[in-house]
């Protein structure tokens, strides 16, 4: 008889936000795989969990993938763990479970903590529809292109940010999006210094400048929705626009110029300049 794989989520700050049935099988299982295993007997000792710990980073998870699937297929039930929140959640584990779930092995998710919907749920921003990007890119034209492509989503977007990259981010999002759109900071939730801000770009940049303090911890970043009136500003530009350069160059072509004139997403610009 084969095992199970566990997905347990952890407390993101707060050792008291663990669930009972989380604790439960972190004692039961004969395996725990834990991102950091000096982070998580620290839990493990507030918990009083005796489960044998191993390193799975993201480092060795596809080294280490095959061995632990092997182990569960013996019979043996194995936790992975992130240091903080939800598994797989930019964390490690996708290839894992992907694996384990191409040859049919039972894998049960332990919910909890998630810093990303903390976040959003006390923000005040729009949580009926929104994206989660995980950490943007660390080079500044890569994070500045990446940005301009989401400018225009109509929903909440969610990322993570480092603290080393916290305000050159936000002055590039100050550059891309404009001072208007609201956005909300959320650090070290759960813990003592927790913040929780929501102003617009300008301010917000201001409060990280104004303390080296204020640009310590691990941030998620929420970007308000796009105003729906420049989206059809937007989509009125591209009307004038797209038959002028597909005249003059391949759709191809026209349609990456249209998304840089009109900040609109370069495969709905492909797809309109296909269809005159």
């Amino acid at each position: 008889m084969t095992g199970t794989l566990y997905i347990v989520s952890t407390p993101i700050g707060n050792l008291g936000d663990i669930t009972i049935r989380a604790v439960d099988v972190l004692k039961n299982v004969d395996l725990v795989l834990a991102e950091d295993t000096r982070h998580s007997k620290k839990l493990f000792a507030h918990y009083d969990i005796g489960t044998p710990l191993r390193a799975f980073h993201e480092h060795n998870e596809k080294d280490k993938t095959e061995a632990i699937i092997n182990e569960i297929n013996t019979g043996k039930s194995i936790a992975i763990i992130s240091d903080a929140g939800t598994p797989l959640i930019s964390d490690p584990g996708y290839h894992l479970v992907s694996n384990a779930k191409n040859v049919g092995l039972n894998v049960v998710p332990i919910p909890g903590p998630s810093a990303l919907i903390a976040a959003l749920t006390s923000s005040g921003l729009t949580s009926n529809s929104f994206t989660f990007f995980g950490f943007l890119p660390s080079k500044q034209v890569a994070r500045l292109k990446f940005l301009q492509v989401k400018m225009n989503l109509d929903e909440t977007i969610i990322f993570y940010e480092s603290p080393k990259r916290i305000l050159s981010t936000l002055k590039d999002m100050l550059e891309v999006f404009g001072g208007s759109r609201e956005v909300c900071l959320a650090k070290e939730l759960t813990k003592s210094f927790e913040t929780i801000l929501r102003d617009k770009l300008p301010n917000l940049i201001e409060y990280l400048s104004a303390d080296i303090s204020h640009q310590r911890g691990e941030f998620v970043i929420l970007v308000s929705p796009a105003d729906k009136i420049d989206l059809i500003e937007s989509e009125r530009q591209l009307d004038k626009i797209l038959p002028i350069l597909c005249a003059e160059m391949g759709a191809s072509k026209a349609s990456k110029l249209a998304a840089k004139i009109t900040g609109l997403d370069k495969k709905h610009c492909y797809k309109r300049a296909k269809s005159l």
